[in-house]
């Protein structure tokens, strides 16, 4: 498995794990628990948005990897 694949599959996990964590927020009626998955939920955002920095680059630097 090559690293570009490795970057997009963390990214889809990512991806996944903030939306566990937005689902989780909502569904918890204790404040402090909804404040953490809050957070995480943002925290997972910005790596997000670094990993498809990443891609991009990847893409670019590696046109085989593109649409995978």
């Amino acid at each position: 498995m090559t690293v570009g694949t490795q970057v997009k599959q963390a990214l889809v996990s990512l991806k996944s794990a903030q939306a566990d964590f937005e689902s989780f927020a909502l569904q918890t009626q204790d404040q402090a628990a909804k404040q953490l998955y809050a957070n995480c939920a943002t925290q997972a955002k910005g790596m997000i948005q670094q990993l498809e920095e990443r891609v991009q680059y990847i893409e670019q630097e590696e046109p085989e990897f593109q649409g995978f």
